[in-house]
């Protein structure tokens, strides 16, 4: 007589909840994820962990009897799911961030370890359910970035892409094994056109693959996710058919990319009821919408999934995203709580802290928010007409479908000043999810405070978020270092810039005259370091309002096909302007290689 395992732990919400559940009943006596993993290996358990099962259930108020899981064959991955989906409820939306693995593929975005970490913890304040923390067989150092936020984040599931293969996939493993919820997401294409010409398998030879790739995940991981790049422009049947096959082989979220932005929204809703339908075992998962913007339909496409059966949706913060981005987290929450009417699911984002999350990617990534994006662009809730003016004093309804407190405007508050000590800085730092590393790291960013403060009567959040993101870049890349700058403007001459840097801990010094102070500064740089890079962008963004705030500059510098983004934060825009060329230069003498798949 053999024992359904498999069924046994879905009753108990899979591997991770069980020995979650088990280890707070149970203290003394520890059960990891990978005993449990060895139970259903073997198809058995110990005896005196019936005895804590049958316990545990009675705790949770249920009844428990090892008889009802005898006597029958083991139950297919597909039966186990469809029986664990009966406890989720059908208006419930998973919100799956993709920002620091999509997003990061936005010319110049890439981040460093220290970025990606605080970016997921305020992802996890923000209350996203998973954070796609990156692609781990792209180098060592995205795995050991995934494997760092998989130990630190509590709540949220960690995710891992993986292409269709072993080395991807036991890769992603790898990187996600500490997380108390890990999930690996592997993919393969399924259109036509990706099959015959970036692949070149037969549809045969995708559905294989991407059935080993699933099983082999499940070795790591119950939570797999599924992903057939260029879904939207694929055969429906066929994707009936590797949907159907990767469902049996246990994959538990099934994603449906529209990888080139191709889609409109009443096909799409169509797409996905059709889909569904047609899927064999398609109602014991949940589906997945991941909407590019090439036509500027990200948003609506998302939505139109969940209209047509979609319980997840993928996006990023601020739609960052390769090519014209990916759909923006920001508006697919808001409107599904704004038009709840319409959409009737639910989803765990604590909308208040959209606007801090989006002032951090931007701040880190460089890729400042046009003020009049939806959401959380600095217009958004600006009324310039006289008559709308007249009726947000009448009554703010009028013209306002969602406040901006809702979303985090009002969460700007002031935050330190001249007199706050290094504890207190120390303290805030942690409040707002950024832990330094070193007493080092510490002490240098304190002491940035402390001359902000002098400068800058009052200092937010944003301030520090800048000066901290400052602060790394210049540890992190050392390598070329500003040490003064004197800028000369005059009515009628030409602008000069003399500058002072060190290089690989030797002083060298350039002047130059230019078009005007920032021109001349640039100049002056390149005649030391003639890089031979093409500037393609130049932008300043001011972090917060008044003319004491502090100068946020983006540099994104070209050079072999490698794009960078170079960032420098002050309140004199020139010097801002130098940090944030001299910050790209050594993103390109720190050239690292990464492997970027075609994204799903």
């Amino acid at each position: 007589m053999s024992l359904d395992i498999d069924r046994l732990i879905a009753d108990f919400g899979g591997p991770s909840t069980l020995a979650d559940q088990l280890n707070a009943a149970f203290p003394a006596e520890p059960v990891s994820r990978a005993a449990i993993y060895k139970w259903r290996e073997r198809g058995s358990l110990p005896l005196a962990q019936v005895n804590k099962l049958a316990q545990l259930a009675s705790q949770q108020g249920r009844q428990f009897n090892i008889q009802n899981y005898m006597g029958r064959d083991q139950t297919t991955a597909a039966e186990t799911q469809e029986h664990s989906m009966t406890q989720r409820s059908n208006d419930r939306l998973v919100i799956f961030d993709t920002t620091l693995r999509d997003g990061e593929q936005s010319p110049g975005a890439s981040m460093t370890k220290e970025e990606k970490i605080r970016i997921a913890r305020q992802l996890e304040k923000l209350g996203v359910d998973v954070i796609e923390a990156g692609f781990a067989a792209a180098s060592p150092g995205d795995a050991d970035a995934i494997k760092t936020i998989a130990g630190i984040i509590e709540n949220s599931i960690v995710c891992s892409l993986a292409r269709a293969n072993e080395r991807d996939v036991r890769a992603a493993g790898e990187a996600i094994k500490d997380a108390k919820r890990g999930r690996i997401h592997t993919f393969i294409a399924t259109s036509p056109i990706h099959m015959e010409h970036k692949l070149r398998m037969t549809p045969d030879q995708v559905v294989d693959a991407a059935v080993k790739a699933v099983k082999m995940a499940r070795e790591y991981t119950d939570d797999v996710e599924f992903s057939a790049e260029d879904a939207l422009r694929s055969d429906i049947d066929f994707l009936a058919r590797i949907f159907g096959a990767v469902i049996e082989a246990g994959a538990t979220t099934l994603n449906v990319p529209d990888t080139v932005g191709y889609a409109v929204p009443q096909r799409t809703e169509a797409f996905f009821r059709e889909l569904i339908a047609k899927t064999k075992g398609g109602d014991s998962v949940i589906w997945s919408a991941h909407c590019h913007n090439d036509l500027g339909m990200a948003v609506a496409n998302s939505l139109a999934a969940v209209l047509g059966g979609a319980r997840q949706v993928e996006c990023t913060i601020n739609g960052l995203g390769e090519r014209a981005g990916n759909a923006s987290l920001e508006e697919i929450v808001m409107a599904t709580r704004t038009r709840h009417d319409i959409f009737n699911v639910q989803c765990n984002v604590d909308a208040t802290q959209i606007v801090p999350t989006s002032k951090l990617v931007s701040t880190i990534t460089g890729y400042p928010v046009q003020p009049n994006k939806a959401i959380v662009g600095a217009n958004a809730f600006a009324h310039e007409s006289g008559i709308h003016q007249d009726g947000i004093l009448k009554c703010r309804e009028t013209y306002e479908i969602m406040s901006a407190e809702s979303v985090g405007w009002s969460t700007n508050r002031l935050s330190l000043g001249k007199l706050s000590g290094r504890n207190a800085f120390k303290t805030k730092l942690i409040e707002l999810g950024i832990e330094l590393q070193s007493e080092e790291a510490l002490n240098a960013a304190f002491a940035r405070f402390k001359t902000l403060a002098d400068k800058k009567r009052e200092i937010f959040d944003e301030d520090l978020h800048a000066l901290v993101s400052d602060e790394l870049i210049s540890i992190e890349q050392e390598h070329i270092k500003l040490i003064s700058l004197k800028v000369v403007s005059e009515t009628g001459e030409t602008p000069s810039a003399d500058i002072v840097v060190s290089e690989a801990g030797i002083e060298r010094h350039a002047t130059a005259h230019g078009d005007g102070t920032v021109d001349a500064t640039f100049k002056a740089i390149e005649s030391l370091f003639n890089s031979g890079a093409e500037m393609q962008l130049y932008s300043v963004n001011a972090i917060t309002s008044g003319t004491d705030s502090q100068g946020e500059v983006t540099v994104r510098l070209m050079k072999d096909a490698k794009i960078v983004n170079g960032q420098g934060a002050d309140t004199d825009i020139i010097v801002a302007s130098a940090k944030a060329y001299i910050s790209a230069l050594n993103k390109i003498h720190n050239n690292i290689n990464r492997v970027h798949p075609q994204p799903v």
